[in-house]
């Protein structure tokens, strides 16, 4: 087999892997209970899923960073710069997934206290609810904003290299840059819509698919440029 189809095969498996992991953390694991009505009485219902899920997002974290590491020597060939700004920003991510984490179990934990002390001190603990929600929105959507950099470079450095079929990575970097956009927008409280988030959804699925039926294309080594 190919060289390059093996590696985009084996990249496939991990991109999926973190694609699925994502849903899973903040569909299933995280949304009912951390941006429902009232995570002060549900988050501690769901500890075991909370804890889990944090897990897993460290797990997506690490993984970003294998994949980043197992494209760069093949990134390097095309652009040495990009090929190491990737494995940076996939570390960066890292580090916000991290931060973010530590939100979500400070809100489990504040929900574990209330339901301790019942409802004597119920106005300080709803002061606290509404800090820490908007606590873990800010470390949530941060840690989005963070997340198209290296998504970004990743398309960008399939569109200049042709590993992948240029519409796909050309789709790829509109995508991240919806995603940056929408993100950044929400911050300053003027989002246009989750429906702007769809196509990099979209791509983020069709990305490892295609990868585990085709692989990465084989191109005659040029010189990297910086």
């Amino acid at each position: 087999m190919n060289a390059n189809k093996k590696k985009g095969r084996i990249i496939g498996v991990l991109f999926l892997l973190n694609f699925i992991t994502g849903i899973l953390v903040y569909q299933v694991l995280q949304g009912p209970f951390l941006f429902g009505d009232s995570f002060l009485t549900d988050a501690a219902s769901a500890e075991n899923q909370l804890i889990i899920s944090t897990l897993l997002g460290i797990f997506m974290g690490v993984n970003s960073i294998i994949i980043a590491i197992i494209l760069l020597p093949l990134f390097k060939k095309h652009n040495f710069t990009s090929a190491f700004l990737y494995l940076a920003f996939c570390i960066l991510y890292f580090i916000v997934v991290c931060i973010d984490n530590t939100s979500v179990l400070s809100m489990l934990e504040l929900s574990k206290e209330y339901l301790k002390t019942g409802s004597s001190n119920a106005a300080n603990f709803e002061l606290m609810e509404t800090m820490f929600y908007k606590r873990h929105w800010w470390t949530h959507y941060f840690s989005l904003l963070i997340s198209s950099l290296p998504v970004f470079v990743l398309y960008y450095t399939f569109f200049t290299s042709k590993l992948i079929p240029r519409i796909l990575s050309g789709f790829g970097i509109f995508a991240a840059t919806l995603l940056f956009v929408e993100i950044a927008l929400s911050l300053f409280g003027h989002g246009l819509g989750m429906n702007m988030l769809l196509p990099i959804g979209i791509v983020q699925l069709i990305l490892p698919i295609w990868l585990l039926i085709k692989g990465l294309n084989s191109l005659t080594e040029k010189p990297a440029t910086a």
